[in-house]
């Protein structure tokens, strides 16, 4: 049985209305948003849930007090106000409070990437991935589809400290028909190949899928991992997973060479002593205000499936030289 695919924001949503009911210690606070489910929280839960308003800066602080008196928070607005609106908010009240005083608050950022396509980019995110892994002690998911989302839940209350989830607005194809990937390990491998590997977060997964079919249509068999955790993933076992290749392909939907996931990628193979080349595929620096379908800007600033296949094709075949 196909699963149908739902909104990110609506299976956590769903999650944490349910818990609700159970635990007194969880508490919602909103940035002056709205939705059927998160209607249900309001009504049902009033005295844990404040609608601060326009007010991102007034969200973060309200939060960390909250934390303070032992509630686990969940904050929730639009990836670019939620994460750049209120940075030096985010970075003293959750970063820098967080290594003195055990807190647990989860920014829920919904509209990663170019996800609000048609609001330009001022609603659009591509920085929020090198901002948010900027700051130590926060924790940073991304995940692919609804099923992933929903299972951050559980790592959000078990694991103490401030976290932002990066959740895409659209409805995005299932990838995890029969279970989510393991969240302890922080990454899950699709494929195994030959001499390069494709690791891809949040949307770039399902570019990164079409990528792959394409080219193992043409005799080339890279191999495939989603990265979820992008800050504390197993780093022994994605190190024993790359050993085997000589290159890797990062893809983000957010700017390249300006601190993302490339970035923490040649951090962990210089490291590691990893001897691969990485061939880092992002969006070109540089805001658009053309309109169009995502999947059209996407091929604009280099991250659609033909750009990165051409790019992939050319690099894996100069390694093989």
């Amino acid at each position: 049985m196909t699963t149908k695919p739902l909104a990110m924001r609506d299976v956590l949503l769903e999650r944490i209305w349910q818990a609700m009911a159970q635990d007194a210690k969880i508490f919602f606070v909103s940035a002056d948003f709205g939705s059927p489910i998160l209607d249900k929280i309001r009504t049902d839960f009033p005295n844990r849930f404040v609608n601060v308003g326009i007010a991102e800066q007034n969200l973060i602080n309200v939060s960390a007090g909250l934390a303070l008196e032992g509630f686990t928070v969940f904050a929730y607005a639009i990836a670019p106000f939620i994460t750049m609106r209120c940075y030096e908010q985010i970075r003293v009240s959750l970063a820098l409070l967080s290594e003195a005083r055990p807190i647990n608050v989860n920014l829920i950022g919904v509209g990663a990437g170019y996800s609000y396509v048609v609001s330009g980019p001022t609603h659009q995110c591509y920085e929020d991935l090198t901002l948010m892994r900027a700051m130590p002690n926060f924790q940073v998911f991304s995940p692919a589809d609804h099923i992933t989302a929903g299972a951050l839940f559980e790592r959000c209350l078990s694991s103490t400290g401030p976290k932002y989830l990066r959740f895409d607005a659209q409805i995005l194809p299932v990838i995890y028909e029969q279970a989510a990937p393991d969240l302890q390990l922080g990454f899950h491998v699709h494929r195994r190949g030959k001499h390069a590997c494709l690791l891809a977060t949040g949307y770039m997964l399902h570019t990164a899928l079409k990528v792959a079919d394409i080219l193992e249509k043409s005799g080339i068999v890279p191999g495939l991992i989603d990265l979820v955790d992008i800050m504390r993933f197993d780093e022994e076992r994605l190190a024993d997973e790359l050993a085997g290749y000589q290159g890797l392909v990062s893809l983000e939907e957010g700017f390249r060479g300006r601190g993302g996931v490339d970035a923490m990628l040649f951090d962990f193979l210089t490291r590691r002593e990893l001897p691969l080349k990485l061939l880092n595929l992002g969006v070109e620096g540089g805001y658009r205000f053309e309109l169009g379908t995502r999947a059209e800007l996407h091929e604009q600033v280099g991250i659609g499936p033909e750009a990165v296949q051409r790019r992939v094709a050319a690099f894996i075949q100069a390694l093989s030289q």
